[in-house]
């Protein structure tokens, strides 16, 4: 088997197995995948104009705004019109969008540190490396 072939395997599984685990300590939540993923972005990177989110979670802002229309039904976000920009408007997390984000990144470093437990210190910092430079790709 070629190398290219045992990677792929290897990233499938990876993903398959990621994603199980994400998608168990989302659904206990409440809330969808791609809800926690806009937690996750706007906790992670702060208040953020519509376009901006969008553009990070991959998909339309027409699509966003239905999912944003949700959470924020929820009372985890809300939108308030940019300062400067007349035509923006700004997503941010309200105090209980922050906490669901805080619990669901408590539980990502938990796993973090469990996966790293098994590497080296050089592998650790090697893998970090590699994942920068395969982000940069997708």
């Amino acid at each position: 088997m070629e190398q290219t072939d045992v990677l792929t395997q290897a990233l499938i599984e990876f993903y398959e197995k990621f994603s199980s685990w994400e998608q168990g300590v989302v659904k206990e939540t409440g809330l969808t995948l791609p809800q926690m993923h806009t937690l996750e972005i706007l906790g992670s990177s702060g208040n953020l104009r519509m376009k901006e989110l969008a553009q990070k979670m991959g998909i339309t802002t027409g699509a966003l705004t239905v999912l944003v229309d949700r959470v924020e039904r929820q009372g985890l976000v809300t939108r308030k019109p940019h300062e400067t920009d007349r035509r923006s408007i700004r997503v941010e997390l309200t105090p209980e969008g922050d906490r669901h984000f805080q619990e669901h990144h408590a539980l990502h470093t938990q796993l973090t540190h469990e996966l790293v437990s098994s590497l080296a210190p050089s592998e650790a910092d090697a893998l970090l490396v590699i994942l920068q430079k395969l982000n940069s790709h997708l």
